[in-house]
Parts: C-alpha cells; sequence; structure tokens
C-alpha cells in the first residue's frame, strides 16, 4: 500500500463510479490497485496467532471465507445487493464515518481510513493494511468487519466546503505569525484523497482536490521542525484544518449519491 496514495478514497470513487454505471468493474479496480497495488480482501483478524504463521480469524463476514481478489469480491457484493460505498477517514477523538461496532471502529481508527459497503439488509466495514510477501510484492489487504449503519450526521459536499475554508484561513493566519521554516510547495498530492472519478458533480471534484492538496500542507507542517511553543501556538487552528480536510473528502467521496439541487 503506497503511503501517499491509500486504497480507500479510491477505492469509494471508483466503486459509486462503477456502482452508478459510470465505468466498468475492471476500470474502477485498475484504478485502485495503480493507486495502492494489488487489493485482495479477506477475513479480519481477531488476536494474536496461537503458532506462529497460524493466525486466529474471525468468522467470515459476507461472502468471503479466505483472501480473494478485490474484483471478484466486488462483483460478489454487487449480487448480493451491494448499493454504494462509504468513506470513513476516522482520528482518535474523531469517528469521522464510523458507526461500530467497537472492534471496527478501533481498526479503522489505527488504520486511519476504512470503506463501508452498503448492502440491502447489512453494511461491512473494510480496513486496509500494507500485504507484504515476500521481497517484491507489495500490495493491500482489505480486512473485513460487521459494520453499523450508515452515519446521517455527515456534512454535505457544500457544508464542508464552507467548513473547510473557515479552517483554511485560521490555519494561514496562525502559521503566518510563527517564526520558523516556511513550507515548502508540496511536490504531490497528500497522502489522501485523490481524483474523483467520472460521475461527481464538478463542485465534489474541486473541494476533493483542494483538500488533498492541504492534506500535503499539513503533512508538510508537521515536518518543519518547530519549537513546541510555535507547535502550540498553531497546533490548534491546525488541528482543525486537519477535521476540515477529512471531513471535506468524505462529504465529497459520498456527493456522489446527493440529490442534485436546481
Amino acid at each position: 500500500m503506497l503511503p501517499e496514495s491509500p486504497v480507500s478514497p479510491p477505492l469509494v470513487a471508483w466503486g459509486n463510479a462503477w456502482l452508478a454505471g459510470h465505468v466498468g468493474l475492471d476500470e474502477a479496480v485498475d484504478r485502485v490497485e495503480a493507486a495502492a497495488g494489488p487489493a485482495v480482501v479477506g477475513p479480519a483478524l481477531v488476536g494474536p496467532a496461537e503458532m506462529p504463521g497460524s493466525p486466529a480469524e474471525s468468522p467470515a463476514v459476507g461472502p468471503v471465507a479466505g483472501d480473494v481478489p478485490l474484483r471478484a469480491y466486488l462483483a460478489e457484493l454487487r449480487s448480493d445487493g451491494l448499493t454504494e460505498l462509504r468513506l470513513a477517514l476516522p482520528a482518535p477523538g474523531d469517528p469521522l464515518g464510523l458507526s461500530g461496532p467497537p472492534a471496527f471502529n478501533a481498526a479503522a481508527v489505527e488504520a486511519g481510513q476504512a470503506v463501508i459497503a452498503v448492502l440491502s439488509g447489512q453494511c461491512l466495514g473494510l480496513v486496509p493494511s500494507p500485504d507484504l510477501r515476500g521481497s517484491s510484492y507489495v500490495g493491500v489487504r482489505l480486512a473485513v468487519h460487521p459494520s453499523g449503519p450508515v452515519r446521517v450526521d455527515l456534512p454535505s459536499v457544500a457544508e464542508a466546503e464552507r467548513e473547510l475554508s473557515i479552517a483554511m484561513r485560521s490555519a494561514t493566519d496562525a502559521l503566518a505569525s510563527v517564526d520558523g521554516p516556511a513550507p515548502e510547495r508540496p511536490d504531490r498530492l497528500g497522502r489522501l484523497g485523490g481524483e474523483l472519478a467520472p460521475g461527481y458533480p464538478g463542485r465534489a471534484h474541486r473541494v476533493s482536490t483542494l483538500a488533498t492538496r492541504l492534506d500535503a500542507v499539513l503533512r508538510v507542517a508537521d515536518e518543519r521542525g518547530l519549537t513546541s511553543g510555535q507547535i502550540a501556538a498553531s497546533g490548534e487552528a491546525l488541528r482543525e484544518l486537519d477535521r476540515a480536510v477529512r471531513r471535506a473528502l468524505v462529504a465529497a467521496h459520498h456527493s456522489i449519491f446527493e440529490p442534485v439541487r436546481p
């Protein structure tokens, strides 16, 4: 799993574009794996192994009993009533997009991301981790957890855009008042986000792009070598910006399902 391109945002964006009929399954999975590497889906691990190489596994949740390729898993989910994919970008103290149960929440917070697959009668949570096999294979494994229902208190893309603008101004003022090395312009997009897929409204593309670039700025700000006093002076504004960035990305990735307003 490439650290600058995690799997959850592209999986939600391209998976929803596939479900909405804008792209085919092969194109959607190819886009996801171009960002994150080869992807497989399997049952969640529930504890330390009794013996090395023999991990304990939870009972299979959804149509998966062992590791299967992402393409096959999505096709099976759709035949079982998959209607949409939802993005979760939680942080400690801010379970953005999560609605339990605790085991899924804890795994998602540790990973900093998750995908919620919404089916007609249940929700499944997919939590990614690096999949390392040998010296050359680098991919991603999505562990399947039971998930609670979709949260309804998440912002619309318009609300998230306003919150992002306010947080961006506050963070700019805070950083401008701190004497220290100037943040560099990021050479590439940040750790989160990336391009949305066909079928998303123009406003969502704009918000996602801005939030992704601000995420890159946040990563650079973390590496500026500021003193503890300088960090304290700007810390609250940066924390609010981080929260606004994550909320904006979640809202943008969900906007394909928002009703179109005249």
